[in-house]
């Protein structure tokens, strides 16, 4: 059920930097997923106590390229987006031992 509520983490340059200062990390989830379901699921894959958890729905956007044979016109679909906030001392480590 985890691994149908958390599509995947979400890492850029600024979830990182609030990961290291307040406990806080993204995940790309479900359009349907409630707060609920989503604590659940992070509490059950990463074995992590949850204390808050925000989402957002991020909106689609439409692209233009340019390219040889014209202009590409495309769209990047909406996703929705949730910031869990982990207990002071706990951790996750998606990148294991690199």
């Amino acid at each position: 059920m985890a691994k149908n509520i958390l599509i995947k983490p979400l890492i850029t340059e600024k979830t990182e930097n609030i990961s290291e200062d307040g406990g806080k990390y993204t995940f790309v989830v479900d359009k349907k997923a409630n707060k609920l379901e989503v604590r659940k699921a992070v509490e059950d894959m990463y074995s992590v106590s949850v204390e808050a958890v925000n989402t957002m729905i991020v909106p689609g956007k439409s692209k233009v390229r340019n390219t040889r044979s014209g202009v590409q016109k495309g769209r990047k679909s909406s996703y929705k987006k949730a910031i869990v906030t982990l207990s002071p001392g706990d951790e996750i480590d998606f990148f294991g031992d690199l």
